[in-house]
């Protein structure tokens, strides 16, 4: 059966929207300890301004403090040319860009129209081109907006295939508000695919209706085999009142183990992990799995 690859996000995704500062040295034992649990991409920071994201201003500091390991990949998001040039002196070697398939979350996010986002772009592909450094396109809202609705997956298609053809060797569809279901979410895939090729694209669950797994596997059924998760269930987008975090990748791992899916992740390990850090943050995990099986430690 076909391995699965999870891009964990929780370092960047996950924490961006923490209230409290998480120290630098936290968040580099979080990606520490996610990489020996067998994960192999994970997100480690945001380069953007520090003023809009308060929790990533540590950027420049943990990448150069990051202990690179073969085969771990530590992905950066990277909103302009000068997040690319700050990433890319503080030694990242891949990035990732973030546009939005509703007008008015991209106003309201970045204050311009998608088709701008898009070209605002282009001079940072023709930099990462020269630089060989592989640049992924996320693009948000895929299902639905918290200031529009729903989303028309047409207009999800038009976006992902442009950020294709700037260059983007994997497009991540985000569900930012997790409104999806697996109808809306297959009906989404099927105007994607239309356009490109499935093994491009990858999926971005958030969980805030409780519909991230079944999304997952749905996606999965389609023919998707790239999924991004945080630990914990960490996240929530910091643009959209109300989001919960992402699909906990404890769930993820758990989901794909029943399929006998590969994923290369040890799961007891993850678990620790997510112990450990929603400890850190003061709370229990987010995740039923990592809380089923620490009550089940528990009483054993």
């Amino acid at each position: 059966m076909t391995p699965v690859r999870i891009v964990e996000v929780g370092p960047r995704d996950g924490l961006q929207n923490e209230k409290q500062i998480v120290p630098t040295d936290t968040k580099l034992e979080l990606i520490a300890r996610l990489a020996d649990a067998g994960l192999r991409d994970i997100e480690a920071t945001s380069f953007v301004s520090p003023k809009r994201v308060p929790q990533m201003a540590d950027h420049a500091q943990l990448m150069r403090r990051l202990p690179r390991r073969d085969g771990v990949s530590y992905p950066v998001l990277t909103p302009n040319l000068q997040g690319f040039e700050a990433a890319l002196q503080a030694g990242a070697r891949e990035v990732a860009v973030f546009a939005s398939a509703s007008e008015a979350f991209s106003q309201r996010n970045i204050n311009c129209s998608v088709a701008e986002s898009i070209e605002r772009f282009e001079p940072l592909m023709a930099a990462a081109q020269c630089a060989g450094v592989r640049v992924r396109g996320y693009v948000s809202c895929v299902v639905g907006c918290p200031y529009e609705g729903n989303v028309a997956a047409q207009r999800v298609a038009d976006v992902a295939a442009r950020l294709a053809d700037i260059g983007c060797h994997e497009i991540s569809l985000g569900d930012t508000i997790g409104v999806g279901t697996p109808g809306s979410v297959l009906r989404m895939l099927e105007a994607v695919s239309a356009r490109m090729s499935v093994d491009r694209l990858a999926g971005h669950f958030h969980d805030t209706y409780g519909m991230a797994v079944a999304n997952v596997h749905a996606a999965y059924a389609f023919g998707l085999r790239v999924f991004d998760s945080s630990v914990s269930g960490l996240g929530g987008c910091p643009y959209a009142q109300g989001a919960s975090g992402n699909v906990a990748t404890e769930d993820l791992v758990h989901l794909l183990n029943g399929l006998g899916v590969d994923t290369g992740v040890d799961l007891d390990r993850l678990i620790d992990c997510s112990a450990w850090i929603s400890s850190v943050l003061g709370r229990e995990p987010f995740s039923r799995v990592a809380r089923a099986v620490i009550a089940k430690r528990a009483s054993s």
